[in-house]
């Protein structure tokens, strides 16, 4: 067993913008004694260490850097997980049994609140939902112990703010979500809450419109991954079927015919299935996909118009659509070809686009 006392002392009180003089003066004790405890010089007394747990919010286990090193934790939970994909009412036994025996490890508490949310809210129990409200708090009391980069604070957020609204406080966790929501991560969530359980609907339409364009812009930068996943598998069949769907999803989120950053998205999905459609033996097709590509790119370059507000059922966002192919439009369906691959065809169009 590692301890990290010293360590530890020293990053929650940086964490909470504490100098050694204020958590001396907060204990009771000299400048000195918390020097030495940071430098691993000297070990504050139990009785000071209960009192730092309990200033710094967190548990004793944490403070002392404790970790269960041997594989008794992921076995009782893949237990409980078993037990769960059945809905069998024995995992919630065992989840009990496995918080009086782990109280204060991370992963017992994250999971098991996981564990008590679907079976609260799938059974409207609001005992359970209330109780995985607690281990959440808890969970997120101890998250300096997660190991999980799909978990975090903000996440664990999200979570309360779902129980909430399963218990009819959508006011809470409306606040949860609003606290929590960097990079509109929650923008679509509280528009539809708002919207639909709280017929806030003029409140709710700026929270809509920044989740629709997050969403359409995953999802178009989705499918470009994907085109690539097929060409480099050679599946061309699929590669032209999700480029279809790309071009489609443009297709419906485009307000009008002028030329702005759908545009710019369009070429390069028409380049890339002129690649694809090379591939297949179509090169007549292919010179007739390249050729609109370029089209659209040059017209797009003359006057680029980056504005969220040409998406279809969008406002002002000011949310932009990332691209990662290059400075201009031009730019982009030549580095796509290169990069699929096709240098024949990038020198083609490079002189398509140069070309008076």
């Amino acid at each position: 067993m590692k301890i990290t006392l010293s360590e530890n002392i020293r990053r929650f009180r940086k964490d909470r913008k504490m100098t050694q003089e204020k958590l001396a003066e907060a204990l009771g004790v000299t400048v000195g004694a918390v020097y030495k405890w940071e430098s691993g010089l000297s070990t504050p007394e139990l009785s000071l260490i209960v009192e730092m747990a309990d200033l710094f919010d967190t548990s004793i286990d944490v403070l002392l850097g404790y970790r269960v090193k041997d594989k008794r934790i992921e076995t009782i939970l893949n237990n409980i997980r078993n037990l769960a994909t059945t809905f069998d009412p024995k995992a919630i036994n065992e989840a009990e049994k496995a918080l009086v025996k782990y109280p204060n490890s991370f992963m017992m508490v994250y999971e098991c609140a996981e564990i008590y949310s679907v079976y609260g809210m799938s059974s409207n129990n609001r005992s359970l939902m209330n109780k995985s409200l607690e281990l959440f708090e808890k969970a997120n009391m101890l998250i300096s112990q997660n190991t999980n980069p799909r978990i975090s604070t903000v996440t664990i957020q999200g979570n309360i703010a779902y129980l909430y609204f399963s218990l009819g406080e959508f006011e809470k966790g409306l606040e949860k979500l609003r606290e929590n929501n960097a990079d509109s991560m929650y923008s679509t969530e509280i528009g539809a809450y708002l919207s639909i359980q709280m017929n806030r609907t003029d409140e709710a339409a700026p929270f809509l419109s920044e989740g629709m364009v997050k969403a359409f812009s995953e999802l178009v930068t989705a499918i470009t991954g994907y085109i690539f996943v097929y060409c480099s598998n050679k599946n061309w069949n699929k590669a032209l079927e999700i480029t279809n769907y790309g071009i489609d999803v443009l297709s419906g989120m485009k307000s009008g015919p002028q030329g702005d950053s759908i545009d710019r998205a369009y070429s390069e999905l028409l380049a890339a299935m002129s690649f694809i459609e090379r591939k297949k033996g179509r090169i007549k097709e292919s010179d007739l996909s390249l050729e609109k590509a370029v089209k659209i790119a040059r017209k797009f370059d003359s006057n680029p118009n980056y504005s969220t507000n040409i998406l279809r059922y969008t406002e002002d966002t000011y949310f932009l659509i990332y691209d990662m192919f290059g400075a201009s439009a031009c730019d982009s369906i030549i580095k796509i070809l290169e990069k699929l691959g096709d240098r024949e065809l990038s020198k083609k169009c490079r002189e398509l686009i140069e070309r008076e």
